[in-house]
């Protein structure tokens, strides 16, 4: 059972996990060095633990510690018990849903672990947007994407944002980083692969004409907002594909048009 501990004081220096969690530059530098994430409100706590990930501590408002009882009894973790104001005063901004959790992190595995066993897979390039990447996942895990692989300078998909727009889908779609981009896109196509890369560009072929659900399968490259897919990212592709437009629109948000293409990549995918 989890010792309950009553803080008062916000340099408290065992509330050093939650300290400054809106300053972004300082969060991803600190958070992988020391193994560290945060997950922030309840459902999301639960599903960090379901996933197996090691609590290290909470930091609750009063009437967060009766909600999270179960948890409480059952994790041997600190939990630190804190007023509203405090809690501001430490993380940097209102904590409204009163709940927050420090997790351990997970090595990444190797990305031909996660390769072995998917059909339908996700790749991202430069997607540095956190809300994005949130996005992405849940889409990933609602549509029935079986992993995700990330080019170097993505963003961590365990940032607290990430984590929280997802509503903790981070947990549930196996992910892991390519060391080598975009050379080694060429080890997914080994892996029997073919590379969709997503681009608004006119002579990529529309998405229903590709009928990428009909392939064994699948790697759907998605680029940064604004940018898109680099050059050496678009020649290392098998296809280009996109999604049709109307109205004059000419692109979609990247978590959107993620969500369009998942849908076409997945549906009436070819029994295993």
């Amino acid at each position: 059972m989890a010792e309950i501990i009553t803080v008062d004081d916000p340099d408290d220096p065992r509330l050093a996990d939650y300290t400054g969690l809106t300053d972004v530059e300082l969060r991803r530098r600190r958070e992988p060095a020391e193994g560290l994430f945060i997950a922030e409100g309840e459902k999301v706590i639960r599903r960090a633990r379901h996933a197996g990930y090691r609590m290290r501590s909470m930091l609750l408002s009063a009437k967060w510690v009766d909600v999270m009882r179960d948890v409480i009894d059952e994790i041997p973790a600190p939990v630190y018990a804190v007023s509203p104001d405090l809690a501001e005063r430490v993380t940097g901004y209102h904590v409204h849903r009163g709940a927050l959790a420090s997790m351990q992190r997970k090595p990444l595995p190797p990305a031909g672990d996660i390769l072995a066993g998917a059909r339908r897979i996700v790749v991202m390039e430069a997607v540095n947007d956190h809300t994005n990447i949130g996005a992405i996942f849940r889409s990933a895990a609602a549509l029935g994407m079986d992993a995700v692989l990330l080019s170097p300078d993505c963003a961590d998909p365990l940032y607290r944002r990430s984590v929280k727009v997802s509503m903790g889908a981070v947990f549930s779609v196996p992910y892991a980083r390519l060391e080598s981009w975009p050379r080694d896109l060429a080890a997914v196509r080994e892996a029997g692969f073919k590379l969709l890369a997503l681009t608004p560009a006119e002579k990529a072929t529309a998405l229903d004409e590709a009928a990428p659900h009909t392939l064994e399968r699948a790697a759907l490259m998605l680029g940064s907002e604004g940018g898109g897919l680099s050059t050496g990212a678009l020649r290392a592709a098998d296809e280009w594909v996109r999604i049709p437009m109307a109205h004059g629109v000419d692109s979609l948000n990247v978590g959107a048009a993620a969500a369009v293409a998942f849908y076409a990549v997945a549906t009436g995918r070819p029994e295993s």
